[in-house]
C-alpha cells in the first residue's frame, strides 16, 4: 500500500538528506549526491544500477558532472512504499 503522510514523515527521519518531491501528483524520494568529477558520478550511478536490477526496483537517475540526482518511488502504486525508503538507505550505503 501507499504510505500515509505520517508514515512518510516518520521514515524520512531514517534517511537523512532525502526529501519528498511531488511530480505530477506522485510523491518521490529525492537526493542529490555530489562528486569531484564525472567519472566518480558515473561509477556511483553504475553501483545504483546493480542494486536496482537485483531488487527489480528502478529509480530515476540523472548523472551530471559532479552530481547525481536519484529519485525512488513505486510506479505500480503511484507513490511511496516502504521499499523506496529501503532503497534510499541502500543508495546512502553505496555513497558512504
Amino acid at each position: 500500500p501507499t504510505l500515509t503522510d505520517a508514515e512518510i514523515e516518520d521514515l524520512l527521519l531514517q534517511v537523512i538528506g532525502w526529501q519528498v518531491k511531488e511530480v505530477v501528483g506522485v510523491k518521490r524520494l529525492e537526493r542529490v549526491f555530489k562528486f569531484k568529477n564525472f567519472v566518480e558520478a558515473i561509477a556511483f550511478t553504475d553501483k545504483i544500477a546493480v542494486i536496482a536490477e537485483e531488487q527489480g526496483h528502478h529509480p530515476l537517475i540523472i548523472t551530471e558532472w559532479g552530481r547525481v540526482t536519484v529519485q525512488w518511488w513505486t510506479h505500480k502504486i503511484k507513490g511511496l512504499h516502504r521499499n523506496d525508503f529501503i532503497m534510499s538507505a541502500k543508495t546512502d550505503e553505496i555513497f558512504a
